[in-house]
Protein backbone atom coordinates (compact mmCIF):
# COMPACT_ATOMS: atom_id res chain seq x y z
CA UNK A 1 0.00 0.00 0.00
CA UNK A 2 1.51 3.31 -1.03
CA UNK A 3 1.53 6.60 0.87
CA UNK A 4 -1.38 8.07 -1.11
CA UNK A 5 -3.61 5.12 -0.28
CA UNK A 6 -2.56 5.28 3.37
CA UNK A 7 -3.63 8.92 3.51
CA UNK A 8 -7.17 7.82 2.62
CA UNK A 9 -7.43 5.67 5.74
CA UNK A 10 -9.11 6.90 8.94
CA UNK A 11 -7.26 8.23 11.94
CA UNK A 12 -7.94 5.84 14.82
CA UNK A 13 -8.61 7.49 18.16
CA UNK A 14 -8.41 5.20 21.18
CA UNK A 15 -10.85 6.24 23.89
CA UNK A 16 -14.13 8.17 23.77
CA UNK A 17 -13.38 10.34 26.77
CA UNK A 18 -13.12 14.15 26.78
CA UNK A 19 -9.80 14.30 24.91
CA UNK A 20 -10.53 11.44 22.52
CA UNK A 21 -13.85 12.92 21.45
CA UNK A 22 -12.21 16.35 21.10
CA UNK A 23 -9.60 14.76 18.82
CA UNK A 24 -12.39 13.30 16.68
CA UNK A 25 -14.11 16.69 16.50
CA UNK A 26 -10.89 18.32 15.30
CA UNK A 27 -10.43 15.58 12.69
CA UNK A 28 -13.96 16.06 11.37
CA UNK A 29 -13.46 19.83 11.36
CA UNK A 30 -10.45 19.35 9.06
CA UNK A 31 -12.26 16.96 6.77
CA UNK A 32 -10.43 13.85 7.98
CA UNK A 33 -12.09 10.54 8.78
CA UNK A 34 -12.05 9.60 12.46
CA UNK A 35 -12.68 6.19 14.00
CA UNK A 36 -13.05 6.33 17.79
CA UNK A 37 -12.67 3.01 19.60
CA UNK A 38 -14.07 2.91 23.13
CA UNK A 39 -13.76 -0.16 25.35
CA UNK A 40 -16.72 0.88 27.49
CA UNK A 41 -20.38 0.59 26.61
CA UNK A 42 -20.94 4.37 26.68
CA UNK A 43 -19.00 7.43 25.68
CA UNK A 44 -17.05 8.79 28.62
CA UNK A 45 -17.14 5.40 30.33
CA UNK A 46 -14.24 6.22 32.66
CA UNK A 47 -15.68 9.62 33.57
CA UNK A 48 -18.98 7.97 34.43
CA UNK A 49 -17.19 5.82 37.01
CA UNK A 50 -16.51 8.96 39.06
CA UNK A 51 -19.81 10.61 38.22
CA UNK A 52 -20.30 11.67 41.87
CA UNK A 53 -17.06 13.67 42.01
CA UNK A 54 -17.18 17.38 41.18
CA UNK A 55 -14.51 18.79 38.86
CA UNK A 56 -12.10 21.50 39.95
CA UNK A 57 -12.59 23.19 36.57
CA UNK A 58 -15.73 25.07 35.56
CA UNK A 59 -17.76 24.21 32.46
CA UNK A 60 -15.98 26.93 30.51
CA UNK A 61 -12.69 25.06 31.00
CA UNK A 62 -13.83 21.55 30.09
CA UNK A 63 -15.51 22.09 26.69
CA UNK A 64 -13.35 22.04 23.58
CA UNK A 65 -14.05 24.98 21.26
CA UNK A 66 -14.14 22.93 18.03
CA UNK A 67 -16.37 20.32 19.67
CA UNK A 68 -18.68 23.15 20.73
CA UNK A 69 -18.82 24.32 17.12
CA UNK A 70 -19.76 20.81 16.02
CA UNK A 71 -22.53 20.64 18.63
CA UNK A 72 -24.03 24.07 17.97
CA UNK A 73 -26.20 23.16 14.92
CA UNK A 74 -27.88 20.35 16.89
CA UNK A 75 -29.56 22.73 19.32
CA UNK A 76 -27.24 21.72 22.11
CA UNK A 77 -27.32 24.20 24.98
CA UNK A 78 -23.95 24.98 26.54
CA UNK A 79 -24.00 24.77 30.34
CA UNK A 80 -23.27 27.87 32.41
CA UNK A 81 -19.54 28.44 31.92
CA UNK A 82 -19.01 29.50 35.54
CA UNK A 83 -20.56 26.47 37.21
CA UNK A 84 -18.75 23.27 38.16
CA UNK A 85 -19.94 19.95 36.74
CA UNK A 86 -19.65 16.54 38.33
CA UNK A 87 -18.24 13.70 36.28
CA UNK A 88 -21.81 12.63 35.62
CA UNK A 89 -22.73 16.11 34.40
CA UNK A 90 -19.70 16.21 32.12
CA UNK A 91 -20.56 12.85 30.59
CA UNK A 92 -24.29 13.43 30.24
CA UNK A 93 -24.43 17.06 29.15
CA UNK A 94 -21.35 17.18 26.92
CA UNK A 95 -19.58 13.90 26.14
CA UNK A 96 -22.71 11.93 25.20
CA UNK A 97 -24.11 14.66 22.91
CA UNK A 98 -20.71 14.99 21.27
CA UNK A 99 -20.51 11.23 20.70
CA UNK A 100 -24.04 11.31 19.26
CA UNK A 101 -23.01 14.00 16.77
CA UNK A 102 -19.99 11.94 15.73
CA UNK A 103 -22.36 9.03 15.11
CA UNK A 104 -20.90 5.94 13.47
CA UNK A 105 -17.40 7.34 13.92
CA UNK A 106 -17.63 6.13 17.53
CA UNK A 107 -17.61 2.39 18.20
CA UNK A 108 -18.50 1.26 21.71
CA UNK A 109 -17.47 -1.99 23.36
CA UNK A 110 -14.40 -1.99 21.13
CA UNK A 111 -11.24 -2.66 23.11
CA UNK A 112 -7.91 -2.10 21.37
CA UNK A 113 -5.64 -5.07 22.06
CA UNK A 114 -2.69 -4.13 19.85
CA UNK A 115 -1.27 -1.53 17.48
CA UNK A 116 1.53 -2.13 14.99
CA UNK A 117 2.62 -1.41 11.42
CA UNK A 118 1.17 -3.63 8.73
CA UNK A 119 3.56 -6.53 8.20
CA UNK A 120 6.19 -5.00 10.48
CA UNK A 121 6.86 -5.81 14.11
CA UNK A 122 8.92 -3.32 16.10
CA UNK A 123 12.21 -4.87 14.92
CA UNK A 124 11.77 -4.42 11.16
CA UNK A 125 13.12 -1.22 9.56
CA UNK A 126 12.48 -1.78 5.84
CA UNK A 127 9.77 0.54 4.47
CA UNK A 128 8.37 0.83 7.98
CA UNK A 129 7.23 4.43 7.64
CA UNK A 130 5.37 3.61 4.42
CA UNK A 131 3.12 1.04 6.04
CA UNK A 132 -0.23 1.96 7.58
CA UNK A 133 -0.94 1.20 11.20
CA UNK A 134 -2.84 -1.97 11.99
CA UNK A 135 -5.14 -1.82 15.00
CA UNK A 136 -6.46 -5.00 16.58
CA UNK A 137 -9.87 -4.78 18.25
CA UNK A 138 -11.82 -7.14 20.48
CA UNK A 139 -15.55 -6.57 20.92
CA UNK A 140 -17.66 -7.41 23.93
CA UNK A 141 -19.08 -10.52 22.25
CA UNK A 142 -15.57 -11.90 21.71
CA UNK A 143 -15.43 -11.02 18.02
CA UNK A 144 -12.06 -9.73 16.77
CA UNK A 145 -11.28 -7.30 13.98
CA UNK A 146 -8.28 -5.59 12.46
CA UNK A 147 -8.53 -2.11 10.95
CA UNK A 148 -5.93 -0.02 9.12
CA UNK A 149 -5.18 3.57 10.01
CA UNK A 150 -3.09 6.46 8.68
CA UNK A 151 -2.35 7.61 12.25
CA UNK A 152 -3.20 6.62 15.80
CA UNK A 153 -4.13 8.97 18.63
CA UNK A 154 -4.14 7.18 21.99
CA UNK A 155 -6.43 9.04 24.39
CA UNK A 156 -7.25 6.00 26.52
CA UNK A 157 -6.16 7.69 29.73
CA UNK A 158 -4.89 6.00 32.87
CA UNK A 159 -8.08 5.40 34.84
CA UNK A 160 -7.98 1.63 34.44
CA UNK A 161 -4.55 1.36 36.05
CA UNK A 162 -4.49 2.86 39.56
CA UNK A 163 -1.22 2.76 41.46
CA UNK A 164 -1.03 0.44 44.48
CA UNK A 165 -0.59 1.26 48.17
CA UNK A 166 3.05 0.21 48.41
CA UNK A 167 5.53 3.02 48.89
CA UNK A 168 7.89 1.38 46.38
CA UNK A 169 5.32 1.47 43.57
CA UNK A 170 4.46 -2.20 43.99
CA UNK A 171 1.47 -3.64 45.87
CA UNK A 172 2.08 -3.71 49.62
CA UNK A 173 2.56 -7.16 51.10
CA UNK A 174 -0.91 -8.54 51.68
CA UNK A 175 -2.63 -5.90 49.52
CA UNK A 176 -3.88 -8.42 47.00
CA UNK A 177 -5.04 -10.81 49.72
CA UNK A 178 -7.39 -8.19 51.20
CA UNK A 179 -8.58 -6.86 47.83
CA UNK A 180 -12.23 -7.01 48.95
CA UNK A 181 -11.42 -4.41 51.64
CA UNK A 182 -9.38 -2.10 49.41
CA UNK A 183 -10.76 0.46 46.96
CA UNK A 184 -8.84 2.59 44.47
CA UNK A 185 -11.66 5.08 43.87
CA UNK A 186 -13.32 7.86 45.83
CA UNK A 187 -16.35 6.12 47.37
CA UNK A 188 -19.78 7.29 46.25
CA UNK A 189 -21.54 7.52 49.61
CA UNK A 190 -24.89 8.24 47.97
CA UNK A 191 -25.10 4.58 47.01
CA UNK A 192 -26.68 2.75 49.98
CA UNK A 193 -24.38 -0.27 49.80
CA UNK A 194 -21.28 1.93 49.62
CA UNK A 195 -22.53 4.12 52.49
CA UNK A 196 -23.07 1.03 54.61
CA UNK A 197 -19.54 -0.13 53.87
CA UNK A 198 -17.97 3.00 55.38
CA UNK A 199 -20.54 4.21 57.94
CA UNK A 200 -19.40 3.96 61.56
CA UNK A 201 -16.14 2.39 60.48
CA UNK A 202 -12.55 3.61 60.31
CA UNK A 203 -11.09 4.02 56.85
CA UNK A 204 -7.45 4.55 55.93
CA UNK A 205 -7.15 6.96 52.99
CA UNK A 206 -3.72 6.75 51.35
CA UNK A 207 -2.70 9.63 49.09
CA UNK A 208 -0.24 12.50 49.02
CA UNK A 209 1.49 14.69 46.46
CA UNK A 210 -0.89 15.92 43.76
CA UNK A 211 -3.07 12.86 44.34
CA UNK A 212 -3.74 14.29 47.80
CA UNK A 213 -6.53 16.35 46.26
CA UNK A 214 -8.33 13.16 45.35
CA UNK A 215 -7.71 12.02 48.91
CA UNK A 216 -9.16 15.29 50.18
CA UNK A 217 -12.33 14.53 48.23
CA UNK A 218 -12.61 11.19 50.02
CA UNK A 219 -11.86 12.76 53.40
CA UNK A 220 -14.53 15.44 53.06
CA UNK A 221 -17.07 12.83 51.96
CA UNK A 222 -16.29 10.64 54.99
CA UNK A 223 -16.44 13.68 57.29
CA UNK A 224 -19.86 14.57 55.93
CA UNK A 225 -20.97 11.00 56.61
CA UNK A 226 -19.67 11.27 60.17
CA UNK A 227 -21.86 14.33 60.71
CA UNK A 228 -24.95 12.38 59.74
CA UNK A 229 -27.37 10.88 62.24
CA UNK A 230 -26.33 7.39 63.43
CA UNK A 231 -22.97 7.69 61.63
CA UNK A 232 -21.02 9.62 64.28
CA UNK A 233 -18.44 6.84 64.69
CA UNK A 234 -17.25 7.20 61.09
CA UNK A 235 -13.58 8.17 61.07
CA UNK A 236 -10.73 8.42 58.58
CA UNK A 237 -6.98 8.13 58.90
CA UNK A 238 -5.19 10.07 56.19
CA UNK A 239 -1.83 8.56 55.29
CA UNK A 240 0.72 10.80 53.58
CA UNK A 241 4.20 9.95 52.38
CA UNK A 242 5.23 13.55 53.03
CA UNK A 243 4.92 15.93 55.93
CA UNK A 244 1.95 18.25 56.17
CA UNK A 245 2.74 21.78 55.05
CA UNK A 246 0.77 24.92 54.41
CA UNK A 247 0.17 23.88 50.79
CA UNK A 248 -1.08 20.39 51.62
CA UNK A 249 -4.64 21.68 51.51
CA UNK A 250 -4.09 23.70 48.34
CA UNK A 251 -4.19 27.39 47.64
CA UNK A 252 -7.34 28.17 49.63
CA UNK A 253 -8.98 31.43 48.66
CA UNK A 254 -5.93 32.30 46.51
CA UNK A 255 -6.28 29.19 44.35
CA UNK A 256 -7.20 30.13 40.78
CA UNK A 257 -9.16 26.90 40.64
CA UNK A 258 -11.70 28.07 43.26
CA UNK A 259 -13.39 24.69 43.57
CA UNK A 260 -10.05 23.09 44.39
CA UNK A 261 -9.30 25.78 46.95
CA UNK A 262 -12.72 25.28 48.55
CA UNK A 263 -12.16 21.53 48.71
CA UNK A 264 -8.85 22.05 50.50
CA UNK A 265 -10.45 24.35 53.05
CA UNK A 266 -13.29 21.87 53.64
CA UNK A 267 -10.83 19.02 54.14
CA UNK A 268 -8.77 21.07 56.57
CA UNK A 269 -11.95 21.81 58.48
CA UNK A 270 -12.72 18.09 58.67
CA UNK A 271 -9.24 17.47 60.02
CA UNK A 272 -9.38 20.33 62.52
CA UNK A 273 -12.76 19.12 63.76
CA UNK A 274 -11.37 15.66 64.39
CA UNK A 275 -13.22 13.64 61.81
CA UNK A 276 -9.88 12.59 60.37
CA UNK A 277 -6.36 12.20 61.64
CA UNK A 278 -3.18 12.36 59.61
CA UNK A 279 -0.13 10.16 59.65
CA UNK A 280 2.83 11.68 57.84
CA UNK A 281 6.06 10.29 56.44
CA UNK A 282 4.39 6.89 56.13
CA UNK A 283 5.29 4.65 53.22
CA UNK A 284 3.15 1.55 53.28
CA UNK A 285 5.03 -1.75 53.26
CA UNK A 286 2.33 -4.23 54.29
CA UNK A 287 -1.37 -4.60 55.01
CA UNK A 288 -1.94 -7.26 57.64
CA UNK A 289 -5.09 -8.84 59.02
CA UNK A 290 -5.89 -8.33 62.69
CA UNK A 291 -9.00 -10.38 63.23
CA UNK A 292 -11.68 -8.72 61.13
CA UNK A 293 -9.67 -5.51 60.79
CA UNK A 294 -6.56 -4.41 58.88
CA UNK A 295 -3.27 -3.00 60.11
CA UNK A 296 -1.01 -0.91 57.88
CA UNK A 297 2.73 -1.30 58.42
CA UNK A 298 5.27 1.25 57.18
CA UNK A 299 8.71 0.66 55.70
CA UNK A 300 10.20 1.95 58.96
CA UNK A 301 8.23 -0.59 61.00
CA UNK A 302 5.52 1.71 62.33
CA UNK A 303 2.14 0.05 62.76
CA UNK A 304 -1.10 1.99 62.68
CA UNK A 305 -4.21 1.35 64.72
CA UNK A 306 -6.53 -1.15 63.01
CA UNK A 307 -8.92 0.07 60.30
CA UNK A 308 -11.88 -1.51 58.58
CA UNK A 309 -11.37 -0.29 55.01
CA UNK A 310 -8.53 1.10 52.90
CA UNK A 311 -8.95 3.62 50.09
CA UNK A 312 -5.81 3.89 47.95
CA UNK A 313 -5.54 7.14 45.98
CA UNK A 314 -1.88 7.17 44.98
CA UNK A 315 -2.29 8.12 41.34
CA UNK A 316 -2.47 6.23 38.07
CA UNK A 317 -0.12 4.81 35.46
CA UNK A 318 -0.49 4.22 31.71
CA UNK A 319 -1.26 0.86 30.15
CA UNK A 320 1.36 0.53 27.41
CA UNK A 321 0.91 -3.18 26.80
CA UNK A 322 -1.11 -2.84 23.58
CA UNK A 323 1.49 -0.43 22.13
CA UNK A 324 4.38 -2.83 22.59
CA UNK A 325 5.03 -3.30 18.85
CA UNK A 326 5.45 0.45 18.29
CA UNK A 327 8.63 2.44 18.73
CA UNK A 328 7.76 4.90 21.47
CA UNK A 329 10.12 7.44 22.97
CA UNK A 330 9.17 7.51 26.64
CA UNK A 331 10.88 9.00 29.66
CA UNK A 332 12.23 6.18 31.81
CA UNK A 333 10.69 7.60 34.99
CA UNK A 334 7.37 9.14 34.04
CA UNK A 335 6.53 6.97 31.01
CA UNK A 336 5.63 10.21 29.23
CA UNK A 337 7.04 11.38 25.85
CA UNK A 338 10.67 12.35 26.35
CA UNK A 339 10.20 15.94 25.18
CA UNK A 340 7.17 16.46 27.41
CA UNK A 341 8.53 14.83 30.56
CA UNK A 342 10.74 17.74 31.73
CA UNK A 343 7.76 20.09 31.55
CA UNK A 344 5.59 17.98 33.85
CA UNK A 345 8.12 16.19 36.08
CA UNK A 346 6.58 16.20 39.59
CA UNK A 347 10.07 16.07 41.13
CA UNK A 348 10.70 19.60 39.83
CA UNK A 349 7.37 20.84 38.52
CA UNK A 350 5.93 23.37 40.95
CA UNK A 351 2.71 25.33 41.31
CA UNK A 352 0.97 23.72 38.35
CA UNK A 353 3.02 25.55 35.70
CA UNK A 354 2.65 23.78 32.36
CA UNK A 355 4.41 25.23 29.34
CA UNK A 356 2.49 25.27 26.05
CA UNK A 357 3.15 22.04 24.22
CA UNK A 358 1.86 20.18 21.20
CA UNK A 359 2.96 17.86 18.44
CA UNK A 360 6.67 18.55 18.90
CA UNK A 361 6.67 17.40 22.52
CA UNK A 362 4.27 14.53 21.81
CA UNK A 363 6.15 13.01 18.87
CA UNK A 364 7.71 9.53 18.98
CA UNK A 365 10.29 7.71 16.88
CA UNK A 366 7.27 5.94 15.36
CA UNK A 367 5.90 8.76 13.24
CA UNK A 368 2.13 9.05 13.23
CA UNK A 369 1.36 7.75 16.71
CA UNK A 370 0.54 10.13 19.56
CA UNK A 371 -0.27 9.68 23.22
CA UNK A 372 -2.53 12.55 24.31
CA UNK A 373 -4.55 13.55 27.33
CA UNK A 374 -3.82 11.97 30.68
CA UNK A 375 -2.06 9.11 28.87
CA UNK A 376 0.58 11.57 27.64
CA UNK A 377 1.44 12.51 31.23
CA UNK A 378 2.34 8.93 32.10
CA UNK A 379 2.69 8.84 35.88
CA UNK A 380 2.75 12.60 36.30
CA UNK A 381 -0.33 14.17 37.92
CA UNK A 382 -2.01 17.58 37.58
CA UNK A 383 -3.42 17.11 34.10
CA UNK A 384 -6.17 19.52 33.04
CA UNK A 385 -8.69 19.17 30.21
CA UNK A 386 -7.50 22.42 28.62
CA UNK A 387 -4.08 20.84 28.19
CA UNK A 388 -5.53 17.87 26.35
CA UNK A 389 -7.65 20.02 24.05
CA UNK A 390 -4.61 22.03 22.98
CA UNK A 391 -2.66 18.81 22.47
CA UNK A 392 -5.20 17.34 20.06
CA UNK A 393 -5.62 20.63 18.19
CA UNK A 394 -1.87 20.60 17.50
CA UNK A 395 -1.67 16.87 16.72
CA UNK A 396 -4.61 16.92 14.29
CA UNK A 397 -3.16 19.95 12.53
CA UNK A 398 0.07 18.00 12.04
CA UNK A 399 -1.78 14.95 10.69
CA UNK A 400 -3.61 17.26 8.27
CA UNK A 401 -0.29 18.65 7.05
CA UNK A 402 -0.69 22.07 8.64
CA UNK A 403 2.66 22.24 10.39
CA UNK A 404 2.49 25.97 10.99
CA UNK A 405 -0.67 25.64 13.05
CA UNK A 406 0.57 22.44 14.69
CA UNK A 407 3.75 24.06 15.97
CA UNK A 408 2.10 27.27 17.15
CA UNK A 409 0.76 26.28 20.56
CA UNK A 410 -0.67 28.45 23.28
CA UNK A 411 -1.95 27.39 26.66
CA UNK A 412 -2.94 29.45 29.69
CA UNK A 413 -3.66 27.44 32.82
CA UNK A 414 -4.88 28.65 36.21
CA UNK A 415 -2.48 28.59 39.16
CA UNK A 416 -3.40 25.42 41.03
CA UNK A 417 -1.90 26.24 44.39
CA UNK A 418 -0.01 22.93 44.41
CA UNK A 419 3.73 22.73 44.78
CA UNK A 420 6.20 20.03 43.96
CA UNK A 421 5.29 16.42 43.52
CA UNK A 422 5.40 13.16 45.39
CA UNK A 423 8.87 13.85 46.80
CA UNK A 424 10.25 11.89 49.73
CA UNK A 425 8.48 11.65 53.05
CA UNK A 426 11.32 13.46 54.81
CA UNK A 427 11.61 16.24 52.22
CA UNK A 428 9.33 19.26 52.60
CA UNK A 429 7.84 21.00 49.61
CA UNK A 430 9.49 24.07 48.10
CA UNK A 431 9.25 27.06 50.40
CA UNK A 432 9.16 30.82 50.33
CA UNK A 433 10.59 33.15 52.90
CA UNK A 434 7.35 34.79 53.93
CA UNK A 435 5.49 31.55 54.59
CA UNK A 436 2.56 32.59 52.44
CA UNK A 437 1.11 31.86 49.04
CA UNK A 438 1.36 28.62 47.16
CA UNK A 439 4.78 27.51 48.25
CA UNK A 440 4.79 28.38 51.93
CA UNK A 441 7.14 27.04 54.57
CA UNK A 442 5.96 23.64 55.84
CA UNK A 443 4.15 23.90 59.13
CA UNK A 444 3.55 20.46 60.60
CA UNK A 445 0.69 20.27 63.07
CA UNK A 446 -1.07 17.65 65.12
CA UNK A 447 -4.59 16.69 64.21
CA UNK A 448 -7.13 14.08 65.14
CA UNK A 449 -8.57 15.31 68.42
CA UNK A 450 -12.01 14.21 69.57
CA UNK A 451 -14.87 15.07 67.25
CA UNK A 452 -18.24 16.47 68.33
CA UNK A 453 -21.38 14.38 68.15
CA UNK A 454 -23.13 14.46 64.79
CA UNK A 455 -26.75 14.73 63.85
CA UNK A 456 -28.81 14.33 60.70
CA UNK A 457 -29.79 11.46 58.47
CA UNK A 458 -27.20 8.73 57.86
Amino acid sequence: MNVTATDQLPVVVIGAGPVGLAAAAHLVDRGLEALVLEAGTKAGAAVREWSHVRLFSAWGEVIDSVAEKLLAPTGWVKPDADTYPTGGDWAGAYLQPLADVLGDSVRLGARVTGVSRTGRDRVVDVDRDKQPFTVHIQYGDGREERVLARAVIDASGTWSDPSPAGGDGLPALGERAVANRVSYRVPDLKIPAVRARYANRRTAVIGSGASAFTALTALTALAALAKSRDCADTRATWILRRDISSNTFGGGSADQLPARGALGLAAKGAVDEGYAEAVTGFRTNAIERNGERLVLVAEDGRRLDPVDEVVVLTGFRPDLSFLDELRLGLDERLQAPVELAPLIDPNRHSCGTVYPHGVKELAHPEEGVYLVGMKSYGRAPSFLALTGYEQVRSVVAAIAGDRESAEHVELVLPETGVCGGAGLFDQPADTTADGGGCCATPAAFRIGVGAPAASGGC
